[in-house]
């Protein structure tokens, strides 16, 4: 017998209803609405509950089910004799109206945002009950900059994982060796990578490529170790390479320093290079506390051999690779204690305070680097006397070091290096942000800290839009840590839409992964975690709950240095 139609049906239209309990509708029985408890539920002992049941359509798509009544026609006529839809698919409430949740009328639909890989995810349960613990996560490097040009004058990026070109060997014994690309990727991949300058050449190339060719075998083993360790993050295969050699050159080097001794090996220009290449091993690897073991290392045959100049002095200048090798390892140190705020290791006399020639390798000049060495050694005496009276022996000094940053000239050797330039005015105006800081106390909310943060985050977006990664670390991570959690918009983009800085942060961090030879993904962590310290303290979960009273601190010590011990800023 065919089934009647819906319009040769007698009485009004039977629809499902709404307003059942949820006992009922999950067994799929018609339910009598009794209040306060149906009466299936009360025969039955069963727990009768009404109220909003949200469903997902992919789990019950994954499932291969039909997801409610979506796309179902009712077989009835609205009064303007179209078929109307039923929309309720997620209510169980009588008192939710569909139209409300689904109506264009009543909201207005703002754009999914496109979301990234490297998108911040604020917190879990770690975050809570370790809110100071720093997890390092593995984030291999994913391009590398070829400093060889397009046709439209930019740099173009190559995926790191190609092998270095092809061209004669710098050490013809190596060429049949197994490994003898690590050392041809070095001076390819790893030196361009060391300096902002597009038109200087890097001193990791100029100084110590024309060394090596009359070094031992010791160095050229480090040097090795540091290729496959920058190459590894990309091929995993090379890790175990760069192990070995490293290996090979600590036992080598304790050698060395045991037959020797210290005082003979500080005169030696090799030993600090091959400290150096280490160094910088570690850095890249880890970026724990391993890097530091060969920065103080470096600290005592530096002393040793000053001390012997001293007592000896010598008529012969000495080599413009002994003094790279020593700034190299003052350079690590004074960046890196701008984060953590610990005693120096290497101190301000180790600059000149005058010089204001821009270093190709540091980024900025001398100068820059003895002023930052002073602000963090005030910053550490401020703690210490607190009970300064007067404040005589505080605010003088700042403000000689506020005065000379703002009068600062830095000059490069060609004047039209722009990019070296820019980089090193970048610090200028993220030493000035450090300064207010560590010294005066500002904190995000600071209409000066503010505007210095948009300055230094629009300037790095610049810098990026133009191929330009390198030495950018600093100026990141003193805008980033100093972003305010409650409004972090730097400006707006060319439709008008706010630019947020914590995107901009990790946009920069992804750029700069593959472009300069640091751990970024140590830094990116740390940033990270001051942003969730933040949020928490906003939301009410901080440091107090915690049992410290951070109250005689400033926002760089009660956010910053904690959590940023042994970091390489370089």
């Amino acid at each position: 017998m065919p089934r009647k139609r819906s319009a040769d049906r007698i009485g009004p239209l039977k629809t499902r209803s709404r307003s059942g309990c949820q006992q009922c509708r999950s067994s799929k029985v018609k339910c009598d609405e009794r209040l306060p408890h149906c009466t299936r539920c009360w025969e039955r002992g069963l727990q009768c509950q009404r109220g909003v049941s949200l469903k997902w359509e992919s789990e019950y798509l994954s499932r291969g089910l039909t997801f409610g009544r979506a796309g179902v026609w009712k077989k009835g006529q609205d009064q303007h004799g179209e078929f109307a839809a039923d929309t309720s698919i997620s209510s169980t409430s009588p008192t939710l109206s569909t139209t409300t949740l689904y109506s264009d009328e009543c909201h207005e639909w703002l754009p999914v945002p496109r979301v990234y890989g490297w998108s911040f995810i604020n917190s879990d349960y770690a975050t809570f009950e370790q809110p100071r613990a720093v997890s390092i996560p593995t984030s291999p490097l994913t391009y590398q900059i070829d400093r060889s040009k397009d046709e439209g004058g930019c740099l173009v990026a190559v995926k790191c994982s190609e092998r270095p070109r092809r061209s004669l060997s710098i050490f013809p014994e190596l060429s049949g060796t197994k490994h003898a690309q690590l050392f041809d990727y070095y001076f390819q991949a790893v030196c361009p990578r060391t300096t902002p300058s597009q038109k200087e050449p890097s001193p990791f190339a100029a100084l110590i490529l024309p060394f090596s060719t009359v070094a031992s075998q010791t160095l050229v083993k480090a040097i090795q170790a540091l290729g496959a360790c920058h190459w590894s993050k990309s091929d995993s295969k090379l890790s175990a390479v760069g192990l070995r050699f490293k290996s090979a050159v600590l036992k080598e080097l304790r050698h060395k320093l045991a037959t020797e001794g210290p005082l003979k090996c500080s005169m030696d220009t090799e030993i600090l290079v091959i400290m150096m290449m280490l160094c910088l091993y570690e850095i890249v690897d880890d970026c724990d506390q391993r890097w530091t073991v060969h920065l103080r290392g470096a600290k005592d045959l530096v002393a040793f051999r000053r001390q012997r100049e001293s007592m000896w002095p010598s008529p012969s200048i000495r080599g413009e690779l002994d003094s790279f090798s020593e700034g190299f390892f003052a350079f690590q140190d004074i960046i890196g204690r701008t984060a953590c705020g610990e005693t120096a290791v290497f101190g301000a006399d180790y600059w000149r305070g005058d010089e204001q020639q821009i270093n190709v390798w540091m980024g900025c000049s001398p100068e820059l680097v003895s002023i930052l060495s002073m602000i963090t050694e005030l910053s550490r005496s401020r703690r210490r006397n607190m009970s300064d009276d007067d404040g005589s022996s505080f605010f003088l000094p700042a403000a000689s070091l506020e005065n000379r940053l703002d009068h600062l000239q830095q000059l490069a050797a060609d004047p039209t290096d722009i990019t070296l330039i820019a980089a090193a005015d970048l610090k200028r105006q993220a030493a000035i942000l450090y300064l207010h800081c560590a010294l005066y106390g500002a904190s995000p909310s600071t209409s000066l800290v503010i505007q210095l943060v948009c300055e230094i985050l629009n300037r790095v977006s610049e810098l990026i839009d133009q191929g330009i990664v390198a030495s950018m670390t600093w100026p990141v991570f003193v805008a980033a840590v100093e972003l305010d959690p409650l409004n972090d918009d730097i400006g707006r983009d060319t439709t008008g839409l706010p630019i947020s800085g914590r995107a901009l942060v990790l946009r920069a961090l992804e750029a700069m992964a593959g472009s300069a030879v640091t751990n970024v993904t140590r830094t990116r962590v740390v940033i990270s975690k001051v942003w969730q310290m933040r949020d928490m303290n906003t939301a009410g979960t901080g440091l107090h709950d915690l049992g410290e009273d951070t109250s005689h601190l400033n926002d760089w010590e009660r956010y910053v240095a904690p959590v940023s011990n042994a970091m390489s800023l370089a």
